[in-house]
Parts: structure tokens; sequence; C-alpha cells
């Protein structure tokens, strides 16, 4: 077992190259990010591999980032722990800010929402939004690539059996 305990870390540092890359891809959609941390493992710990994710993610091309863009969606349900009063709404607000978002950038809006309450959810999403609706195309991108990076940090962790 990997020194800090992970039985996940364990199976991805034994996967063959093709079961890691595609176990990779689910936490970030860059085929090069996929198989540069394949190529690099074994991992000793969780750190490690983070590290290294760290590093492929700001090494990202822009080719490489539409890539990973491209395979994120838009959540086709409402947030967590938005219902109430009020919440139908803020959804509409939130679908029309998604559309006006993707007009403007040509790729969908994503935000890491790890350690957020559930009742903090939708207002950070919105808020953030409307916030990044204000950024020129290359400032965006480069809030988008910061974005993808925390993502798939928090993928990583809970493919190899930890909570972010």
């Amino acid at each position: 077992m990997a020194p800090d305990g992970a039985p996940g870390l364990d199976r991805l540092n034994s996967a063959d190259a093709g079961a890691a890359e595609t176990a990779l891809l689910a936490c970030c959609g860059s085929r090069r990010w996929a198989r540069r941390l394949a190529a690099h493992r074994p991992y000793p710990d969780l750190d490690a591999l983070l590290a290294a994710a760290d590093e492929a993610s700001y090494d990202l091309s822009p080719e490489d980032l539409t890539e990973a863009l491209a395979e994120e969606s838009v959540s086709p349900q409402p947030l967590a722990g938005a219902r109430g009063r009020g919440t139908l709404a803020a959804h509409t607000a939130l679908r029309a800010a998604h559309a006006e978002y993707e007009r403007r950038f040509r790729h969908v809006f994503v935000i890491c929402l790890d350690g957020l309450r559930e009742d903090e959810l939708l207002d950070h999403v919105l808020s953030g939004i409307r916030d990044r609706l204000a950024h020129e195309p290359e400032e965006e991108r480069a809030v988008v690539a910061e974005e993808l990076r925390r993502i798939a940090r928090g993928r990583l962790a809970h493919l190899v059996g930890h909570r972010p």
C-alpha cells in the first residue's frame, strides 16, 4: 500500500498505461496532461501526485485547455442544496448566465466548488459567472486554466480515495 495508506494510489500506480490515462482523463480532459501524469508514475503519496498534476496543469497549451474544456459539461440538474424560496429565479438566471458565458467565450463555464457548503454553491456560481463575464477572453482563459487545475486536484484526491 502507498505510504499514505491510499489503496487507490496503489491502483493508479500499478495500472497499465492505458487504464491509468483513462482514469486520469476523468480528472482533466487533456490527453497530454493524462499521458504526462501516467508516464511519471509511481507516485509515493497524494502530495507527489498533486504536485505533478499542478505542474502538468501549468504547462497546458491553448489546445490542451480547449480539449479539457470540451470534456467538461454544465450540470444538467439544479445545484445540490439550492432549493427553497427564490431558487427557481436563481436557476433561471444561472441558465441565462451560462448561455451568455458560452456565447462570449465559446466554452463552458467551469468553477471549482470544493470546500463550499451546499447552501453556498448557487450564490458562488452565480457571482462567479457574473464577475467573469466582464473578463477579456485572454484574462478568462487564465482563470479557466486555474479553475480546471483546482477541479483536477479534487478529482485526483477522490480517485485515490482521499477527500479534498
